[in-house]
């Protein structure tokens, strides 16, 4: 089947599946969990009220439907919960929304998907080790052709167990690879990013985020593992985003408007920053001309992304032939 007539049978099957699934809603006097349009901004709801609603019940509004940033306090672009402020210090493994458990990382990966690609039902998408637990996964799963990978299913569970570096998977079977603090963990980041940009289809694109506490890529100093004891290979800087195109990949760094701004004028603007992050170091590596704004200054407020220094995304499109 050629690309075009596949991405058109997988949009009529996603459309009728969730034809279908409404549908079932209705029949069953469930159309409280059945789609819904977002609620108005000005509107939120109190932590409390969010605190009480189920949370199987949060994930009502597809991501391809549009997404009201204007407005007072917060909004997580996952969930669609609206309220006065996320739990927790403002810190990207922080500003935590109350009904889905994102975290403000989370929701700037979303951001950049749902903001750059073309989202819609017939997207084939993978996500590595997702953070989020079985009622995100579910929605995931009702609005695309989604699954879920682990390099050992030990720290995250999966639908497939892939290792990065040798993906057991054909060549261009993906639209989308959402891969969120795994490449770190990868030993042969080179091997991975060919492995990535071979099963990726024309067009589709590899969403890309690592922690960046440093300007330049360099192994741990010393022994470094993350929460879940993985071990760290790599710490990574501005220079990936020219590996990145080295492999094939039409790559954009998306980043706040608040450190484009801080890197075009070279001033740092933080006066006191979070301990691992190198902020001097990270402002002198960063590249002006491979940054793209995806979020300004009111769209980090409202979902919660600040301060600037602790997000960066990378977008990588595989071209078409």
């Amino acid at each position: 089947m050629s690309n075009s007539l596949g991405t058109t049978a997988r949009r009529i099957a996603g459309g009728a599946y969730r034809r279908i699934d409404a549908l079932g809603h209705r029949l069953a006097g469930d159309e409280g969990t059945a789609p819904q349009a977002m609620p108005p901004a000005s509107d939120p709801t109190s932590e409390a009220e969010a605190e009480a609603k189920p949370l199987a019940d949060a994930f009502t509004v597809p991501p391809w439907e549009p997404l009201l940033v204007d407005g007072q306090g917060v909004l997580c672009n996952i969930c669609r919960w609206t309220g006065e402020a996320f739990a927790g210090p403002r810190h990207s493994e922080g500003a935590i929304c109350p009904v889905c458990n994102s975290i403000a990382r989370d929701r700037f990966l979303h951001w950049s998907f749902t903001q750059w690609a073309e989202v819609h039902p017939a997207l084939r998408v993978i996500e590595c080790s997702p953070r989020l637990g079985p009622e995100y996964r579910g929605a995931m799963a009702t609005w695309f052709f989604y699954r879920t990978s682990d390099y050992d299913l030990r720290a995250h569970q999966g639908n497939l167990q892939l290792d990065l570096q040798r993906i057991d998977l054909p060549d261009d079977s993906l639209d989308v690879m959402l891969c969120a603090h795994v490449l770190e963990h990868v030993p042969d980041t080179d091997k991975a990013l060919a492995e990535l940009q071979r099963v990726i289809a024309p067009g589709g694109r590899l969403v890309l985020q690592v922690p960046v506490l440093q300007g330049f890529t360099a192994p741990p100093a010393e022994p470094e593992f993350h929460g879940d004891n993985t071990p760290v290979f790599w710490r990574f800087g501005f220079d990936l985003t020219a590996r990145l195109r080295d492999h094939g990949f039409d790559t954009a760094l998306l980043c706040t408007e608040e450190l484009a701004d801080a890197v075009a004028s070279g001033q740092n603007p933080w006066t006191e920053w979070s301990g691992e992050f190198d902020v001097p170091d990270m402002l002198a590596g960063a590249i002006p001309e491979d940054l793209t704004v995806a979020a300004d200054r009111q769209q980090s407020a409202r979902l919660g992304i600040e301060p600037g220094y602790q997000f960066l995304t990378w977008d990588c499109r595989v071209p078409q032939a």
